[in-house]
């Protein structure tokens, strides 16, 4: 053990941790990460479309692979919401068994990126994009398990669920069973929203679990007629891919799955981590050792057909806020997790699917940058117009097509600020004031162009070339130019040669008709 605590100490320990205090808040540390875990595991499961335990086996994995690797010291791995919608997508067009060949490969693609030093370029990815993309999660997740609360089955798309949810009104008021669901699932967000406000309540319980428990508790005594969670074993939940489930690789759809994946556990876990770091004075993230722990991780969940995983900055802040000094507190609440699978099943059965619908619906709201959107807006209008963007894309179509519209109009923006160019013109003074040339107006207009000239701004350039006076020659220079393309340089030359020849014309004209 004083082995096993010194190796925890030198990856993500502070220095000057005796090794029992050091022990005795992870222990503590892991206790309270475990508490909230639970829920979150469950919820996301079933939201996914999956078996409950399904949740529980990727959270174990999360703390007893994922959490022995180094790379980020404190950060906390699951399932996560923010997969939520495209894991049921997947499961809805390719079935259950084929889910763990997609986190299988997308662990796989993780790891090589990692070992390739990519890792540190997810940190590139635009923020708004980002926040774009979890908000698009969020408002999917929300109107999805809008349908949960009442114990309804939910439409496919994101456009059905949402327009669906008059109809899902009529319908819950007037079913006495939909209306207590209902009831049962906006208690669960209220007791999530209030229980933080108690804080020595908090303390010893999370709010997490706190309102499963109440809920499931006002369940039971009052014997509520509402949906409970389905269980089975953790061995019998376990669905290893087989032959015929890797065939399905060759299908366009699910490499898109597949790389949409690999996209967002990735960004996700690394933007998580970056907000860990913030929290804490540890040790910082090796962003391509965390890459590949995510990777093992989620290629060790492919292995047991179970959820991909992602770092969860809930149970990651939970973690910081409890007093984890080192890596330990994360490993220990996979070893909670596993006991309470394999002595407790039977627990979970008496879960309403309300109550976790509830959860999700409080976890969707806190995706949405509700409170940095108007400022957002205010400073940067063109980060929040890609933010909403991104999100309404995600809700219109799916998440991987969503997401690559965000990242391509993240590159137009930057690639339309970056093209800035400048026309400075000399030899204006010799115009007179009617703007008729005076007796030095023959002389050349001195022309220089500074800055970027790309084809996004040539429009412009010849806009400004063409204003200039027809009758005064051109002399162009582009020394100023940082960076010319090809298209630039050839409108450019061609229009500085043909407006250099007309004046000449005109002026040959001009000279043979007698005054």
């Amino acid at each position: 053990m004083r082995n096993l605590l010194d190796r925890f100490r030198g990856a993500g320990g502070t220095s000057g941790s005796s090794g029992a205090g050091t022990f005795r808040a992870d222990f503590t540390a892991s206790l309270v990460v475990f508490l909230v875990a639970v829920p979150l595991c469950v919820g996301v499961a079933v939201a996914s479309g999956v078996p409950a335990e399904l949740g529980l086996i990727t959270g174990i994995v999360g703390g007893l692979v994922t959490g022995f690797l180094p790379g980020s010291s404190l950060q906390v791995s699951g399932p996560a919401a923010g997969l939520t919608v495209l894991v049921y997508e997947a499961v809805e067009q390719y079935g259950v068994a084929a889910l763990g060949v997609l986190v299988l490969i997308s662990g796989l693609l993780q790891l090589a990126m990692g070992a390739l030093g990519l890792g540190r370029w997810f940190r590139a990815i635009s923020v708004a994009v980002v926040q774009g993309m979890l908000a698009g999660i969020g408002l999917v997740l929300i109107a999805g398990q809008l349908y949960a609360l009442a114990d309804t089955k939910a439409p496919s798309t994101g456009l059905d669920k949402i327009f669906s949810i008059p109809g899902l009104i009529g319908d819950v008021a007037g079913s006495a069973d939909a209306l207590k669901a209902v009831a049962v699932g906006v208690g669960t967000i209220v007791v999530l929203v209030l229980w933080p406000r108690f804080r020595q309540g908090a303390k010893v319980l999370p709010a997490p679990l706190a309102a499963v428990a109440l809920a499931t508790a006002a369940t039971a005594i009052f014997d509520l007629p509402i949906a409970r969670v389905e269980v089975k074993g953790l061995l019998d939940a376990v669905q290893p891919p087989g032959g015929s489930e890797f065939q399905a690789l060759a299908e366009v759809g699910v490499i898109g799955t597949v790389l949409a994946f690999t996209l967002i556990a990735s960004a996700e876990s690394l933007f998580s981590a970056a907000a860990v770091d913030r929290l804490h004075d540890g040790p910082r993230t090796d962003y391509n050792k965390e890459l590949m722990a995510q990777g093992a991780g989620n290629t060790v969940c492919g292995l047991l057909g179970a959820l991909p995983m992602t770092a969860v900055i809930v149970r990651s802040a939970a973690n910081v806020q409890a007093g984890a000094k080192t890596k330990a507190s994360r490993v220990l609440h996979g070893v909670w997790l596993l006991v309470f699978a394999v002595l407790f099943p039977s627990a979970l059965g008496i879960i309403p699917v309300a109550t976790l619908a509830g959860v999700l619906v409080y976890s969707g709201w806190k995706l949405i940058p509700t409170k940095d959107l108007v400022p957002l807006w205010k400073t940067h209008r063109g980060e929040a117009i890609i933010l909403i963007v991104t999100a309404s894309a995600i809700v219109i179509t799916n998440m991987f097509e969503g997401v690559i519209i965000g990242l391509l109009m993240a590159v137009a923006k930057t690639a339309w600020e970056t093209s800035h160019v400048h026309v400075e013109v000399s030899g204006r003074e010799d115009e007179g004031v009617d703007g008729a040339s005076s007796g030095s107006g023959d002389k050349p207009l001195y022309v220089r162009v500074r800055g970027n000239a790309t084809f996004l701004r040539l429009p412009k350039l010849l806009d400004e070339l063409e204003g200039l006076p027809h009758e005064r020659e051109v002399e162009l220079d582009l020394t100023g130019l940082r960076h010319v393309d090809h298209a630039c340089e050839m409108a450019l030359a061609t229009w500085t040669e043909r407006h250099n020849a007309v004046v000449k014309r005109d002026t040959a004209l001009e000279e043979r008709i007698p005054a």
